[in-house]
């Protein structure tokens, strides 16, 4: 049973009746007796919350911070007419509205409510349930409860980074000779032969073609396709912190995405992986079609968790994967501790099978406190946060002096400077 506020106004109004009428007693007992006949009235007549039909209908699955519609039918089989309030149960991370609505269905009709959702988290946002209040005609008081009507909406990452694809995409066929330029890419497979032009790389001269002719000529490359692209996704401790308002996984989630789109762009093959202490995802290469709804789907629940990387048990599943010499994207944080310990002593197994690219995004607050120096307080946080780039930099000299390439920028450049550095192994014919 639910109450409403006319109910207490009614009641409000019948204890003035009680200290202006002369009855005493007797008009206590009338009061309360209309109050409750009237309540008892509305509960009767109030259709139950029982009968009424509920069906969803909708979208299933959205990208973060991208609106998804989903209904909820409710149907009133019943020979009286519902009148009352539907609310619809979202949890706060999806962002639901309107949240309720005022309803007033005609018998054996149905009303349709649309509920617009905004999520905020990627995974899966589930309807907690309907609750239903049914009001009498007196609109004193009705039946009440909470019905289920199950509903699932995917969210899968926003990949913002989409918006600058078209411009890799681009570079990318310059590198392949698809459209007339001066750039032409430096790749392993033999294209063409051209008259040499100021600027030009001499070694790409071919002698012995320029004998046979009257003019300088070099060979030009197109990129090697059908080559292998692992992408590696770093879900320990590190990928947990929070790096320009959020956590540091959602930007190498991002990159890894652009990377992905494009390198299926270039005809490569691409394999995901993501691992802690155990393998949470993998998207095998073997799969054919577009990469990017697999990779969505397959990452759209993934969260960081609080454990140290097992970085060991990951070079073996690369290396147990990978037959052929391929490139190897570790998306990890480049922090000294973890680098050193974890990192370090399995790359030099992975550089002599495979080319490996280190991408790591980058705190920007530490160059904004870096760049203080507004008082003693100040002074102090520069210093740490130098000592702390320090730290980072002798890391990642540490990383490419055992041929490890890397990669490191802050969340806004991150995935537009991890894809430049395949376009740029594209065009040195190492991919």
């Amino acid at each position: 049973m639910a109450l409403t506020g006319r109910a207490v106004l009614a009641a409000a109004i019948g204890i003035a009746l009680v200290f202006v009428a002369p009855l005493g007693g007797l008009m206590v007992a009338v009061v309360a007796v209309t109050l409750l006949a009237a309540v008892a009235l509305d509960l009767v007549m109030a259709v139950s919350p029982r009968a009424i039909g509920l069906r969803r209908a909708g979208d299933d699955s959205t990208r973060l911070g991208e609106p998804a519609r989903v209904t909820l039918d409710v149907g009133n089989p019943t020979s009286r007419p519902l009148r009352g309030i539907v609310r619809d149960g979202w949890p706060p991370s999806a962002g639901a509205g309107p949240r309720a609505w005022r309803v007033d269905v005609a018998a054996a009709d149905t009303a349709r409510l649309t509920s617009t959702l905004v999520p905020t988290r990627r995974g899966e946002r589930q309807a907690a349930g309907v609750t239903i209040r049914s009001l009498g005609p007196l609109g004193l008081a009705g039946r009440q409860r909470t019905r289920p009507a199950p509903w699932t909406v995917r969210v899968l990452p926003a990949f913002t980074s989409r918006r600058i694809l078209p411009d890799k995409l681009a570079r990318l066929r310059e590198l392949d000779g698809s459209i007339v330029t001066l750039v032409r890419g430096q790749g392993s497979e033999f294209d063409s032969l051209r008259p040499y032009v100021e600027g030009d790389d001499p070694r790409s001269i071919d002698w012995r073609a320029t004998a046979r002719r009257d003019e300088v000529v070099i060979r030009t490359w197109r990129p090697e396709r059908d080559r292998q692209v692992m992408l590696v996704l770093d879900t320990g401790r590190t990928a947990a912190g929070r790096v320009g308002g959020a956590p540091r996984f959602e930007a190498t989630l991002d990159a890894a995405l652009l990377l992905a789109a494009l390198s299926r762009h270039a005809g490569d093959r691409v394999g995901v992986l993501a691992h802690d202490t155990r393998l949470r995802v993998a998207v095998d290469m073997s799969r054919q079609g577009d990469i990017l709804p697999s990779m969505m789907r397959a990452t759209a629940l993934l969260e960081p968790r609080l454990v140290e990387t097992d970085d060991g048990a990951i070079a073996a599943q690369v290396l147990r994967r990978l037959r052929r010499r391929s490139l190897v994207v570790w998306f990890t944080a480049m922090e000294p501790a973890a680098i050193e310990v974890g990192l370090l002593p399995v790359v030099g197994s992975l550089v002599k099978r495979h080319t490996l690219l280190v991408a790591a995004v980058s705190d920007p607050q530490l160059d904004e406190l870096s760049r203080t120096r507004s008082d003693a307080s100040a002074v102090y946080a520069a210093a740490a946060a130098e000592a702390a780039r320090n730290e980072r930099s002798r890391v990642a000299t540490m990383l490419r002096q055992r041929g490890v390439l890397v990669v490191a920028a802050p969340p806004t450049e991150f995935a537009s400077k991890v894809a430049d550095a395949y376009l740029d192994l594209k065009a040195a014919g190492r991919l």
